[in-house]
């Protein structure tokens, strides 16, 4: 099961009404490749632990590409990661987002959850439409980030996607 996963909105929470972020210190001048990066800090280091505990294939479907693997994987304890490089083309028509398509083709017919803050309908629909296995394009609110309830409902949606097709009693 993959789990295609943005950075800005569901790691970096931002546009509180209150702008009061927590801040996380690793104890750590940041990895060297951070740059100084001035939101890493609002990243709580122990998500990574629970994104490795769901069990997925974690992919950054981020326009961090590979700063991603430079500045937030080291942070959050996680190794390299595979990154979802995007088309240089148009954004699509409508109220489709500009990652969907290229998603669901990165998934190649695999299962997957889809960890965003800018999902719509739209964007489930197309995907219903067009990919063949089960997916679950999860919206993050902006302004807190993963949550608790974020990571109980991607766990309640993977422990029921992945369970086996029941089977009648043998007699």
């Amino acid at each position: 099961m993959l789990l295609f996963l943005d950075v800005d909105g569901p790691l970096i929470p931002f546009g509180a009404a209150d702008r009061a972020y927590p801040v996380y210190d690793r104890g750590l001048a940041g990895p060297p490749d951070a740059g100084g990066h001035p939101l890493l800090n609002r990243v709580d280091p122990a998500l990574g632990a629970r994104l490795g505990g769901l069990g997925c294939e974690l992919v950054w479907a981020t326009t961090w590409m590979d700063d991603a693997n430079a500045c937030l994987a080291p942070w959050l304890g996680l190794p390299a990661l595979p990154v979802v490089r995007w088309p240089d083309e148009d954004e699509p028509p409508g109220l489709l987002h500009w990652k969907t398509r290229s998603l669901v083709a990165w998934a190649a017919g695999r299962p997957f959850v889809w960890i965003d803050d800018e999902l719509t309908e739209a964007d489930r629909a197309w995907a219903a439409v067009h990919h063949p296995a089960p997916a679950l394009l999860h919206r993050v609110d902006h302004r807190y980030g993963l949550t608790g309830a974020d990571f109980t409902a991607v766990a309640e949606w993977l422990r029921l996607s992945v369970q086996p097709l029941s089977r009648p009693p043998r007699r």
